[in-house]
């Protein structure tokens, strides 16, 4: 066996040295080179004629006015600060009543969006800067009251609350413990899948809060090791190995047990609130509408087909049921709790139940009151409800799949498009609608930003990227086609090079991602690899098939239980027919996370001249319990589905040479996948290349790796698929 081990690194070791030269060349066409400039973020001020931005050097804090973007004043300088110094502003958190503003500095991260920092006070009368607290050195994910006079934070795994008017700290838990017990922010699985970072609530009288407590005590714990390494070296781990552990609930495993409690600001009391139904397994959100005694709830059952909000008083503790979605052939998306609106006299929310995912409109009461949109398209986006004019802003697939229109309905449901039709356009809006930034791109425009009243007039151009536009000089122009596969027509793309020549032969990558309601195949801008590629004398083919997003439910559910069948059968179909042209020659496959997860399912069935996959889960059963049970169910209620849904069950039909590359620090998709997946090659007499970059997580970034990952795959299809063996 050891001798096998020495095979699959021993391939990989000159092309590392080969690909050396490379770097330069490919480096400005992934991240962080290949990013598009974007404006800063804009805080909107009360009065409603100005906004506040972080300078690009972080030094100062500055006041814009909205329609110029003069600058009227510099709110912070951190050279200026009375009492404390800091040596830049990381970011910031403005004060409902603009009295004072939060800002932080060395930022730590936690998770994929989650981090620690050193936040600080800043009282904006007296230039005065203060410790957010001074018990403990890291905050995490502070709130403030609505009267901008408390702050409560997470630090050590417990909640405390900063009161300003009498400079005192208060415990509002005691019972935080790492690994067992947090209070006030996210779990590791709930952060990544249910796409939150606080789970704390103020009340609109200030005088209530409310929060979520995780109990992962009985959630296995996983480890994985850390190096010395290179990049932000560890020197403490020079001679031995460390390790990182944290708790993460497989499939079938244990989840935290998560509880709702209510804190009394005044007596210092908590209350628990209870909820007596059996099928409550996740809380993915809480938030006030509008009233003290108005806590709404979103809960999902373990199976995540039922969604149900409930109405809560704090106080009392009384809960009752709000709204119920129920999807019977498949799961809840996501998109229906993190589209939720809740204001002062209705809420809204996103629901699937016509076959479509569309707003709807209900009271506190429950009732429906209006349906917002309809028609066969998906609503993609909410961006918010606008008072004045009692209009919704939402995005959606209006003029099909492969674009994104903005539009706004008014009270009497006439519906008028927000910027251009065709293309990518996003909102980016004022708390109350009044200003929007309108963001708009598509295969040959980087984004612009333009800065629009709420009625659609445009103030000034924020961004056009230009500039950006031209560090590349002449680029190929992506094409949109269709193909069909199983009787279904599916949505392509292909970039071709510059100068391609149709009675020449060109080696095809399917580049592809392919999990569920995602889509690839989009009127956008993307720059990435693939223009490099294409210089390289490679064709790029991409093909959303069944499963993915943009073209309804029955389209995208068609996977439920079955995750890797239709997406192989598809994926499988476009190969095929990139083999079917007269100028292909051969046909590679290649996808990171669940991209990387098809690429082993495709070549397990289909003999591509060869296929990589960074970061794949090989077994569902080794990947996270909310992400693997909303589309497979739990191992013991599919175990069918998961046996025929995992690549590691078909290592003895791979024909295909494979390029496997992994972070050994990966916290999403354990490098135990691909560890699992190479010891069944091995026990198959298989070998592949593979790469392994020591500390770094599932995006692979940091001191050049994402260059690297993608030097070492040109020279792997340069091997396989230019035939230059």
């Amino acid at each position: 066996m050891k001798l096998k081990y020495i095979l699959i690194f021993a391939a990989l070791l000159p092309a590392v040295e080969s690909e050396a030269a490379n770097a330069g060349d490919l480096s400005r066409y992934v991240y962080p080179e290949n990013a598009i400039s974007t404006p800063g973020m804009m805080t909107y001020l009360n009065d409603g004629k100005s906004y506040l931005q972080l300078a690009d050097d972080g030094t100062r804090l500055v006041k814009y006015d909205i329609k110029t973007g003069d600058e009227i004043a510099t709110v912070i300088d951190v050279a200026s600060t009375r009492e404390n110094k800091v040596k830049s502003i990381e970011g910031y958190i403005l004060s409902p009543d603009e009295s004072y503003i939060i800002i932080y500095q060395d930022k730590i991260p936690v998770y994929r969006r989650s981090f620690k920092a050193k936040y600080y006070v800043y009282e904006v009368r007296h230039n005065v800067l203060t410790p957010l607290s001074v018990e403990h050195p890291l905050q995490q994910s502070p709130l403030w009251s609505p009267d901008g006079r408390m702050i409560s934070f997470m630090a050590d795994n417990n909640i405390y609350i900063r009161k300003l008017d009498y400079n005192t700290e208060v415990a509002v838990t005691k019972d935080g413990e790492v690994n067992k017990i947090i209070n006030g922010v996210p779990d590791w699985v709930y952060e990544e899948e249910f796409d939150t970072t606080c789970s704390m609530a103020w009340s609109p009288d200030n005088l209530t809060f409310c929060y979520l407590k995780y109990n992962e005590t009985d959630v296995p714990l996983y480890s994985f090791p850390l190096y010395e390494g290179t990049c932000e070296p560890k020197p403490q781990y020079q001679l031995y190995p460390g390790s990182y552990s944290y708790k993460y609930p497989v499939a079938g495993e244990r989840n935290s047990v998560v509880t709702l409690h209510s804190y009394d600001v005044d007596n210092r009391k908590t209350k628990d609130i209870p909820f007596n139904d059996s099928r409550i397994e996740y809380i993915p959100r809480i938030a006030y509408a509008g009233t003290p005694d108005r806590l709404v709830v979103t809960t999902l059952n373990r199976t995540q087909n039922r969604m149900e909000m409930y109405l809560v008083n704090p106080k009392s503790t009384v809960s009752k049921s709000l709204y119920v979605d129920e999807n019977n052939s498949g799961w809840i998306d996501p998109v229906a709790w993190e589209g939720t609106r809740l204001y002062d006299d209705f809420f809204i929310v996103m629901s699937e139940k016509s076959g479509y995912n569309h707003l709807y409109q209900y009271s506190y009461s429950g009732a429906q009151m209006r349906q917002i949109t309809s028609g066969d398209y998906d609503v993609t986006e909410y961006y918010g409800y606008e008072k004045a004019t009692a209009s919704h802003f939402y995005q959606s697939t209006m003029r099909g799949p492969l674009d994104r229109v903005v539009s706004r309905v008014d009270a009497k449901g006439k519906i008028t498009p927000v910027g251009k039709e065709n293309g990518t356009t996003s909102l980016i809006c004022a708390p109350d609608m009044s200003y929007y930034t309108m963001v708009y791109n598509d295969v040959t425009t980087p984004s612009v930003f333009t800065l629009c009243t709420s009625a659609g007039k445009q103030l000034r151009v924020l961004e056009d990227n230009r500039e950006y536009l031209s560090r590349y000089g002449s680029l190929p122009v992506k094409e949109f086609f269709t193909i069909n596969s199983d009787g279904y027509t599916l949505n392509a793309s292909i970039l071709k090079p510059a100068d391609f020549n149709p009675s020449r032969k060109y080696p095809v990558i399917m580049s592809q991602y392919s999990g569920p309601g995602s889509q690839e195949v989009l009127n956008r801008w993307h720059m990435d690899w693939d223009y490099y590629f294409v210089t390289q004398g490679y064709i790029v083919i991409t093909v959303d098939g069944r499963g993915t997003g943009g073209r309804g439910k029955e389209f995208k559910n068609i996977v439920y239980r079955n995750l890797g069948h239709y997406e192989t059968i598809d994926q499988i179909a476009a190969a095929k027919y990139a083999r079917s042209l007269s100028y292909v020659s051969k046909v590679g496959i290649f996808g990171w996370s669940y991209g990387g997860y098809e690429s082993l399912m495709a070549a397990s069935q289909y003999g591509y001249d060869a296929a990589v996959a960074v970061a794949p889960v090989t077994d569902w059963r080794y990947y996270d319990s909310v992400y693997a049970e909303r589309y497979m169910l739990t191992p013991r209620e599919n175990e069918v589905g998961y046996q025929e849904s995992a690549p590691i069950s078909y290592v003895d039909r791979i024909m295909t040479p494979l390029l496997i590359m992994h972070g050994t620090a990966d916290d999403n998709v354990h490098l135990m996948n691909t560890m699992q997946y190479v010891s069944a090659l091995q026990s198959e007499d298989k070998v592949c290349d593979m790469l392994l970059f020591p500390n770094m997580n599932h995006s692979i970034y940091g001191c050049g790796a994402r260059s690297l990952v993608y030097l070492n795959m040109l020279n792997f299809f340069n091997r396989n698929l230019h035939g230059n063996k």
